[in-house]
């Protein structure tokens, strides 16, 4: 797909008292609308979730890139490091941006699929389960599934749990998550990555991952 296609703005979503700053892309033909849940310390401007936000959309997939925090949440969450922990918190802006995207003509009609990585997998699958009827996949990167805790056992969607090989403890974790989930559950181990997936190929194998996965939940 020529990226030159793509309608990308710039939009702001209410969340209870904050304002949240946003980015939608839309592809021609959008068949489906991932929201990305970024992790600790992270937001929309992040270049992994940009990378794999990219590929979804040559994959003809709209995206909508989130800040979870507004300016001055993030210079305090800098000092005291709490907000980004605060998983209610996060959820709660997760399900206000579902519920935005709901009442957007451009959008409204497209099935959701959320996106989160390390602290932010747990926000997407508190969401996930508060929402049901318009959350139809998930991804987790790196993700802290332990941390949305009864909430795992509420989630509806198809969830896909990706973890670095050598991310041994969150590895475990999701090991254990996968085994609570009562949807359809897949762990993928992306061979010799850490939790950030730095490593040569391990983000385009989570891109390829993630792709695959909402194609086959969403379209």
């Amino acid at each position: 797909m020529d990226r030159r296609t793509i309608d990308r703005r710039d939009v702001w979503l209410p969340a209870g008292g904050a304002t949240l700053d946003a980015t939608l892309a839309l592809p021609p033909r959008a068949a489906g609308l991932v929201v990305f849940v970024h992790g600790s310390g992270s937001g929309r401007l992040s270049p992994r979730n940009q990378l794999v936000a990219e590929r979804l959309e040559e994959a003809g997939l709209a995206t909508l890139l989130l800040d979870l925090l507004t300016e001055a949440e993030e210079e305090l969450d800098a000092r005291t490091g709490h907000l980004r922990f605060d998983v209610d918190l996060l959820a709660g802006r997760v399900g206000a941006a579902v519920a935005w995207a709901a009442a957007q003509p451009a959008v409204r009609a497209l099935p959701v699929g959320l996106f989160g990585a390390s602290t932010g997998a747990a926000a997407a699958l508190i969401a996930a389960a508060d929402h049901p009827a318009r959350v139809r996949a998930v991804v987790s990167r790196g993700g802290r599934p332990d941390l949305a805790g009864d909430a795992l056992r509420r989630v509806r969607a198809p969830t896909l749990l990706l973890v670095g090989g050598r991310d041994l403890t969150v590895l475990e974790l999701n090991r254990t998550a996968a085994r609570e989930l009562r949807s359809e559950a897949k762990l993928l181990v992306v061979p010799g990555a850490t939790h950030l997936f730095e490593e040569p190929g391990a983000l385009d194998e989570v891109a390829r991952a993630a792709r695959g996965w909402f194609r086959a939940h969403l379209v």
